[in-house]
């Protein structure tokens, strides 16, 4: 049987959160408790939410979890635009690519899970 771990979309959101604490490391550490906190708890959000989402029994359930994950995404890619704004990082352009990625995935499983119209 499958679980979360054999998600690619869990896999790579995973890889990503390792990416955003290496990001958020030099951060200035004022930031701790605020802006890099808020990051990083973003980050952790997604794969987490895929990985209890994915541990429901009802096919609704896990959408919902999937929606939450999309949510912590989109919430993720707002924070890094303020940090690109106060000038912690030069770029968001090379986080860009990885967001889009996880957004058409996670859009796709929920397509998937709709499509199967299961509960």
């Amino acid at each position: 049987m499958k679980t979360h771990r054999d998600l690619e979309v869990w896999q790579k959101s995973r890889e990503f959160v390792t990416t955003v604490y290496t990001l958020t490391k030099d951060f200035p550490k004022d930031e701790i408790y605020g802006l890099t906190n808020q990051i990083r708890q973003s980050a952790v959000l997604i794969p987490s939410n895929i990985a209890e989402g994915s541990a429901r029994r009802k096919n609704k359930e896990y959408r919902q979890f999937l929606y939450i994950a999309l949510g912590s995404l989109a919430e993720l890619e707002t924070q890094l635009i303020i940090a690109h704004d106060l000038k912690y990082i030069e770029s968001i352009a090379e986080y860009d690519s990885s967001i889009a990625d996880l957004r058409m995935m996670l859009e796709s499983l929920i397509k998937s899970l709709k499509d199967k119209k299961v509960d």
